[in-house]
């Protein structure tokens, strides 16, 4: 059976809660608000299928891609609400004009993240954009289980880790599965996402917000929160947004994400999307600071759905994606006061930056970051 004694050796995806044929595990959320696997031992009955789908357990080998772009989808509307270039809303239509359904992640009614799914266009748009929390992935391996047996065409985007575990939980090849994973920072805690909600809201209902507001810079993005008259509640570029600045120094985020068991190709993904930084290098002529998406064709399958595409598309070296997106190949690194941070947390709370980090270290740490990209 499934036996969490180390926390960096599970990355939440939930495949052996939604495997396990006695339905024995839960999925309890600890006090960092990251969710893990407990078994209640009454009902296990040996079978291993927790430990045979774990993607932390059983992972796979490294993988080049076939083929990789810079893109961009040609509608700027699409385009400014997406994460960087727009390329997944191109391929989920193209599943939903086939009769299909498309997985991802949504704000559900208190703001939390929730994965879900849509067989409408219309229903994209909730699946567009960054949301920077770990998603409650609930039992949604088992809905997209349930439409590849019905034969439908399906459409799944998520972290590496995500992906990794689906694959393993299908334990079989379905052709008419399209995987999409996502380059990966990290996933923060949901926690402290929701304590930050809390935070910004107070006693107001929120009616928007965006993690990545591009419309002043994809670079340089804000955080943008409105309230239910559309009064602005936070405004603020996400070098100097609080829960930002947590992720970005690696403090808010999951154990596993120091020693990630899906990045550089492991996740089997179809195609994998990001940022494609460095742009302003390789075409300077489609910069336009408006975003750019990393494209890889990781398989056949997903080399054909791109080539279906009508968007931009520029051939673009590995090599150089990596060079500027380290992210692709590499786990992020774990902060020497990562247990400080979560023990001043759990004293205090949200907000704990400012008392946490002394003014000045704190914004050379931002600017050696920014170095790096």
């Amino acid at each position: 059976m499934i036996n969490i004694l180390d926390k960096y050796k599970c990355c939440g995806c939930s495949a052996c809660v939604q495997v396990c044929p006695k339905q024995c595990i839960a999925f309890n959320e600890n006090e960092q608000g990251f969710r893990y696997p407990i078994v209640n031992k009454t009902y296990c009955i040996d079978c291993g299928l927790c430990e045979k789908v774990c993607p932390c357990i059983n992972q796979n080998t490294p993988k080049v891609p076939k083929k990789v772009y810079a893109a961009i989808n040609p509608n700027d509307e699409i385009r400014m609400t997406s994460s960087s270039g727009g390329i997944f809303s191109m391929l989920a239509e193209i599943i939903i004009d086939e009769g299909g359904v498309v997985f991802g992640a949504r704000f559900d009614k208190n703001w939390e993240v929730i994965h879900d799914y849509t067989e409408t266009k219309e229903g994209l748009a909730a699946f567009r954009g960054s949301k920077y929390v770990q998603s409650q992935i609930g039992n949604i391996f088992v809905k997209a289980k349930d439409f590849l047996k019905e034969g439908r065409k399906v459409l799944f985007s998520g972290t590496s880790c995500q992906i990794a575990g689906l694959k393993r939980y299908l334990r079989k090849e379905y052709t008419n599965l399209l995987t999409v994973d996502i380059v990966c920072h990290g996933v923060p805690s949901p926690l402290v996402w929701r304590d930050y909600v809390k935070k910004v809201k107070g006693a107001r209902v929120i009616s928007k917000v965006s993690t990545k507001y591009k419309n002043n810079s994809w670079r340089r993005y804000n955080y943008l929160i409105l309230d239910a008259n559309n009064v602005t509640l936070v405004n603020e570029n996400s070098s100097s947004n609080q829960y930002h600045q947590a992720y970005l120094l690696n403090l808010s985020i999951r154990r596993s994400c120091f020693n990630c068991p899906s990045k550089d190709g492991k996740a089997n993904s179809d195609i994998t999307l990001g940022d494609c930084w460095g742009i302003e290098r390789f075409f300077p002529e489609i910069d336009d600071d408006k975003g750019v998406s990393y494209v890889a064709c990781n398989s056949h399958l997903g080399l054909c759905y791109i080539e279906q595409l009508d968007g931009k598309f520029f051939d673009i070296s590995y090599n150089d994606c990596v060079t500027y997106n380290s992210c692709i190949t590499e786990s992020t690194k774990e902060p020497l006061d990562y247990n400080q941070f979560w023990s001043i947390y759990s004293k205090k709370g949200f907000p704990t930056l400012e008392s946490f980090i002394p003014k000045n270290n704190f914004l050379n740490r931002i600017i050696k970051y920014f170095k790096k990209q």
